[in-house]
């Protein structure tokens, strides 16, 4: 399986919250660097946080909902999916 995923964290210099979209094989791992700031793109954000993740059958696959994921319909897509669980915060 290849996972598509969503991390929450705050960017405390920007004083707001950041949803970080990507996609991996394997998703433990992978969130085990971005928890311990192995990945240079997310290592600033403080207190990161798996928030929704998809799986598919095709690395390809994963990868397309990772761009899509990352227009602002897709940006859009995923604060709907997640209106209860972000409305406080965002």
């Amino acid at each position: 399986m290849y996972y598509t995923y969503v991390l929450m964290g705050r960017d405390d210099k920007k004083r707001k919250i950041v949803l970080y979209i990507g996609s991996t094989k394997d998703l433990r791992n992978r969130l085990k660097e971005h928890l311990s700031g192995e990945v240079r793109t997310t290592k600033r954000l403080a207190r990161l946080k798996l928030v929704y993740y998809e799986a598919c059958l095709h690395k390809t696959d994963s990868r397309k909902r990772e761009l899509q994921l990352k227009t602002g319909f897709g940006r859009g897509y995923i604060k709907r999916r997640l209106e209860s669980y972000l409305k406080p915060r965002v």
